[in-house]
């Protein structure tokens, strides 16, 4: 199963104890992968369809713990060459359809659909709880995360920008910046910080999901430092190399056109032993003379060698006992 799956799986056996939660929980699975049919009798019925077995399971204990409502889960083989299986339960009694819909807030006094979720008018989400419950809904009816080992993505379906923007206002509301993006006819509430969708695991209460996530990261994090620390090591002993083959060049240039004999005591000592020892670090260097030098000494040195190479290279006459 993928990354996303075992999260839907681990969510289907968080039932909230409380019934508030229980409620929130439901309405997010009907809002988002639900459909309610009003017939020419005006007698009402709700129907989930729904691919994956976790989130039908999850509405039918919701449906028996909540509000004492048995029901079946109908298995559809489809056509295609996969054979997918689509996931259906239906509740068709008119009373228990209102009985649901009321006490999700998705239906009015007038009975009318209606889908108010602001955090100050509805009482479904004012609670901390019972928002998270209705996290943990929506993303089992309508969402996905990547595989962590990849990259970093959780998203939410939705099929109105009213819904999107709902969501994302719950979602922000536990500091997560979350954002909407519109995919053809859909629009999309996704987190791309990892840290952020750990936080969002946790509020779902998804902690072996949450705990697998915080490795992968934790590998990563330890994977990339220990990169950027080769690459930054591989990078000076690059610039190493290069300044020393510079400087042999360089001394080289020298001995060739004018020979050791021309310069002071200090350079050609640091001369001969760069020759000498083509691949030493300046310290290396500094702690062969006598007296030793440091690595700024040594270096300011060879540096004086370089323009004394330049000056012979431009045809300059030049003093080199200094």
């Amino acid at each position: 199963m993928s990354f996303s799956s075992d999260v839907k799986e681990e969510l289907s056996r968080q039932v909230p104890g409380a019934r508030h939660c229980q409620i929130a929980e439901t309405a997010a699975i009907i809002s988002f992968c639900g459909h309610v049919k009003i017939n020419a009798q005006d007698r009402f019925s709700i129907r989930i369809q729904t691919e994956n077995v976790w989130v039908a399971r999850k509405f039918f204990t919701l449906l028996q713990k909540t509000f004492k409502i048995e029901t079946e889960i109908a298995v559809r083989r489809g056509n295609n060459q996969k054979k997918t299986r689509t996931y259906v339960i239906a509740v068709l009694d008119h009373e228990e359809t209102i009985r649901i819909l009321q006490a999700a807030k998705l239906l009015n006094s007038d009975l009318e659909i209606e889908e108010n979720l602001s955090l100050k008018h509805n009482v479904i989400v004012q609670k901390n709880c019972c928002r998270r419950a209705f996290l943990r809904g929506a993303f089992l009816a309508a969402g996905s995360i990547s595989d962590p080992h990849r990259f970093y993505h959780y998203e939410v379906v939705c099929a109105t920008p009213h819904k999107a923007e709902q969501l994302k206002e719950l979602i922000c509301g536990f500091d997560i910046d979350a954002k909407i993006v519109q995919r053809k006819k859909y629009y999309v509430v996704y987190v791309k910080e990892g840290s952020q969708i750990v936080s969002l695991l946790g509020l779902m209460e998804a902690n072996v999901s949450l705990m697998e996530l915080e490795n992968v990261r934790i590998l990563k994090e330890m994977r990339n430092s220990v990169n950027r620390k080769v690459n930054c090591e591989a990078a000076n002993i690059n610039k190493t190399v290069n300044a020393a083959v510079k400087q042999i060049e360089d001394i080289t240039y020298i001995k060739d056109s004018v020979g050791f004999s021309e310069l002071s005591e200090s350079l050609g000592e640091i001369a001969q032993l760069r020759l000498q020892y083509p691949e030493a670090t300046l310290k290396e260097l500094g702690l062969m003379l006598n007296p030793s030098v440091g690595k700024s000494g040594v270096n300011h040195r060879l540096r004086k060698l370089s323009r004394i190479a330049e000056e012979l290279r431009g045809n300059k006459e030049e003093n080199y006992y200094d």
